[in-house]
């Protein structure tokens, strides 16, 4: 093998020469857009689960000030 290799047989002429069939460029702009529109939906159910974990730390917080400030009783059994 030579100098810089990792697989054997794989050089720079042999990945120079490789044909890599690419879409037309209509559908790859298609592809660009539905990649577009997915990214967009994503990062919105995103921002939507972190506004959720927001608002879960916020009522947790309140609970905790709650319990500490008696304005709820947490010495009470379940039944």
């Amino acid at each position: 093998m030579s100098p810089g290799m990792t697989r054997y047989g794989l050089n720079q002429n042999s990945i120079g020469n490789t044909i890599i069939p690419l879409p037309n460029l209509s559908e790859q702009k298609a592809i660009v857009n539905f990649l577009d529109r997915e990214t967009i939906r994503i990062d919105s159910l995103i921002k939507e689960k972190e506004n959720f974990i927001d608002l879960l730390k916020e009522k947790r917080q309140a609970l905790i000030s709650a319990a500490v400030t008696g304005k709820i009783d947490v010495r009470s059994e379940r039944a």
